[in-house]
């Protein structure tokens, strides 16, 4: 294959069943049980009107402003797949608009993560399918490539492999390796229970506050009177 115009096959993909079990769950517990150290950056925003993004990520990396592979990653989706592209944040060109997302709903596709612009707006928010973009822009894509489907990409750092778990909400976008994820989804259900119990402690004037003092004691913070 040429490096360039490459389609390969995904090896492996998460579990819908699994991928179901993390859609229940905030993306920032998520990346909390992560290390904090996964990010998509904070310039891709829910172009949708509401709702949460979970899926199994079929990559594409494409030339800023085109669109060919990611007509071809549509073809290719299957249920429930989010179809992810590093296109190099380029905000110049739309990479799709209201004719390409009618045909992913059809597909069954789950969602667009677009490190680059959308069109057509108003489309996205009726349709409601989870997509998150860097921007918006009405000049429209090429057509011409390079592109290449099921490889590696990474998204201000965040590196995503095809079959990775790829969530989404109104705080971003976080891809989880398959490597770990039911042990990270282990984590992130004893986080929510911990988080849960603690709301409840601040309804009823129970919360433990003692850490704060603790830690600034620690870092050899002096108080004065008040």
């Amino acid at each position: 294959m040429s490096v360039g115009f490459r389609i390969c096959s995904r090896k492996q993909a998460a579990p819908l069943e699994l991928v179901a079990e993390f859609a229940k769950l905030p993306v920032a517990n998520v990346s909390d049980c992560m290390g904090r150290l996964a990010a998509a950056g904070p310039r891709l925003r829910p172009m949708h009107a509401s709702g949460g993004l979970a899926g199994v990520a079929l990559t594409v990396k494409s030339r800023p402003g085109d669109n060919l592979m990611l007509h071809k990653a549509i073809d290719l989706a299957k249920p429930g797949d989010v179809i992810v592209v590093d296109a190099g944040g380029d905000l110049s060109n739309a990479l799709m608009g209201e004719l390409m997302l009618a045909y992913a709903v059809k597909r069954g596709v789950a969602g667009f993560v677009l490190n680059g612009a959308i069109r057509d707006v108003d489309a996205f928010l009726k349709t409601n399918l989870p997509t998150f973009a860097a921007g918006v822009t009405h000049r429209g894509p090429y057509k011409d490539g390079p592109g290449e489907i099921n490889v590696p990409i990474s998204l201000d750092g965040m590196v995503i492999e095809p079959g990775d778990i790829v969530l989404g909400d109104s705080d971003g976008v976080l891809a989880v390796p398959m490597d770990g994820a039911e042990k990270i989804l282990r984590q992130t259900l004893a986080k929510q229970d911990a988080e849960e119990r603690q709301m409840k402690a601040i309804a009823e004037g129970k919360n433990d506050r003692s850490w704060v003092d603790a830690a600034l004691k620690e870092r050899g913070c002096e108080f004065p009177d008040y």
